[in-house]
């Protein structure tokens, strides 16, 4: 079955130790990202979580938490880290990034997915798109939570959806291209 990569929000708002979003594990994930964007080749997508112009509902409170992150999307804090540079990105206002945009790009593939935060914008797109249908992979090794234990326990839920959603490591990913 044809797979697709869907490389999650690898934005320098969480690779950066200064930024109140920092994701302590993520220049870690960096090379094994590398590895799975060099096997899939010319299917992968990148991902960014932008604000909105102007946050709606429950929108409200979490940037009246997070005031800092109201910045437009071609801000610096939401560009792609330096490592990759994409020709274009799936941007979505939400932590779930199983949009009508990467879903038209999966088609009918499993979708593959990695990048940060497992326990939030990771875990919703797995979530979303296994509940339209898709089978989705979460590569372990690939992608880096909010902290170890959050991480762990995340991929333990995951866990609980198979056979929708199947957690692996880079290797095994690679291996089955």
């Amino acid at each position: 079955m044809r797979a697709v990569l869907a490389v999650i929000d690898l934005q320098n708002v969480f690779a950066d130790p200064a930024s109140p979003w920092f994701t302590p594990r993520f220049a870690e994930v960096v090379p094994p990202i590398r590895r799975l964007v060099t096997a899939f080749g010319n299917d992968v997508v990148f991902t960014r979580f932008v604000a909105p112009s102007s946050p709606e509902g429950a929108w409200k409170q979490y940037y009246a938490q997070w005031p800092f992150a109201l910045q437009p999307p071609d801000a610096q804090l939401y560009q792609i880290v330096d490592a990759f540079q994409p020709p274009s990105t799936v941007d979505a206002t939400t932590f779930g990034k199983w949009t009508p945009r990467l879903a038209t790009r999966v088609g009918g593939a499993r979708l593959v997915l990695a990048g940060v935060s497992t326990d939030c914008c990771v875990l919703s797109t797995a979530l979303a798109a296994a509940d339209a249908g898709v089978a989705v992979t979460v590569v372990s090794d690939a992608c880096a939570g909010v902290d170890d234990e959050s991480h762990t326990k995340t991929l333990d839920i995951l866990r609980l959806y198979s056979p929708l959603i199947t957690v692996a490591q880079v290797s095994d990913v690679i291996d089955q291209k």
